[in-house]
């Protein structure tokens, strides 16, 4: 369960970051036996973000590519399987631009980025994956005609260039770059789109009783940030309590606030929790929110991290004829 939370974080982390300079396909699926890859990202030269913000990981969106995270560090059968979805991509773009009479261009060709925390020496060395001069130390690459490199994220020097990598990575690694993060201006979009990601991850470990030391760790380090962002929110919806409140006494419209932000919160976390669940919030999820913000924290939560789509959906109409 832990490990896919994580992953799916990390899905969701790139897609938030790269969605601004092209097209994201998540889950993409492949021919063949059923293969699915992580993120798939089409620039779009015509895209208003600013790709070097994010830095090596812009560096790295300037082509058609297929990126693949790992939480623990990657195995030669995963590699073997990204390379595969690689190859099969490859070949659903061959078949199209044969079936429109023209050549598949060498831009056009997809790159392959596996992105893990540490690899041996022995694993690169066997897939002849090795540095270049002109990138930085921690990515290596593989023969050119596999257009395929490994970001090995430890590695990585500690610069502002790889921070949107290293959040990624785990254990003081990731400490530190969620410090850097934290240290960036306040109206950074980009800073509250990934720290809004890392509040949703906070919340869902958090519920996890059997936690490894080192989620555990991520959770403590996370949970302050956390608070402070629904801090605010209550403190936005008091304001706005007060400003209602002025025509039926200040007292009152401040009381009216504060509630108003705990709700807030609490919708905002039920919200946030089925999006990170089920990747969109349509209008089935929608109908259930009122129901969920009926009950505690401590039950909803459970209930929309150990539920299906479908189990849930039936409970919430069981429950509301």
């Amino acid at each position: 369960m832990t490990r896919f939370i994580h992953d799916q974080f990390a899905k969701d982390y790139l897609e938030e970051l790269l969605s601004p300079l092209g097209e994201i396909q998540s889950s993409h699926r492949v021919a063949g036996e059923v293969r699915q890859i992580d993120v798939y990202f089409v620039p779009n030269p015509t895209a208003t973000g600013d790709r070097s913000t994010l830095g090596l990981l812009g560096k790295l969106a300037t082509t058609t590519a297929l990126f693949e995270p790992f939480r623990n560090p990657v195995t030669v059968t995963e590699i073997c399987d990204c390379l595969l979805k690689l190859l099969e991509v490859r070949g659903e773009l061959q078949r199209e631009t044969n079936r429109n009479s023209r050549n598949l261009s060498d831009t056009e060709l997809p790159r392959l980025w596996i992105i893990t925390p540490t690899a041996s020496v022995k694993l690169l060395s066997d897939f002849g994956a090795t540095l270049k001069a002109d990138w930085p130390n921690g990515v290596y690459f593989m023969p050119k005609n596999l257009r395929t490199g490994i970001i090995v994220i430890h590695q990585l020097p500690r610069t502002p260039e790889t921070l949107w990598l290293r959040i990624l990575g785990r254990g003081n690694v990731q400490k530190q770059a969620i410090d850097e993060l934290e240290a960036l201006p306040g109206d950074s979009q980009i800073r509250t789109n990934a720290l809004e990601l890392f509040y949703q991850l906070q919340e869902i470990l958090g519920l996890n009783q059997s936690l490894v030391v080192e989620d555990r760790e991520l959770v403590m380090r996370l949970r302050p940030l956390f608070q402070e962002r629904l801090a605010e929110v209550e403190r936005l919806a008091e304001q706005r309590g007060e400003q209602r409140g002025e025509q039926r006494g200040k007292q009152e419209g401040k009381q009216e606030g504060k509630q108003e932000g705990k709700q807030e919160g609490k919708q905002l976390v039920v919200e946030n929790l089925l999006r990170f669940r089920f990747g969109s919030l349509d209008e089935e999820l929608s109908a259930i929110i009122e129901p969920l913000l009926a009950l505690p924290p401590e039950e909803f939560t459970p209930l929309m991290m150990q539920l299906s789509r479908e189990e849930l959906l039936a409970r919430f109409r069981e429950s509301n004829p």
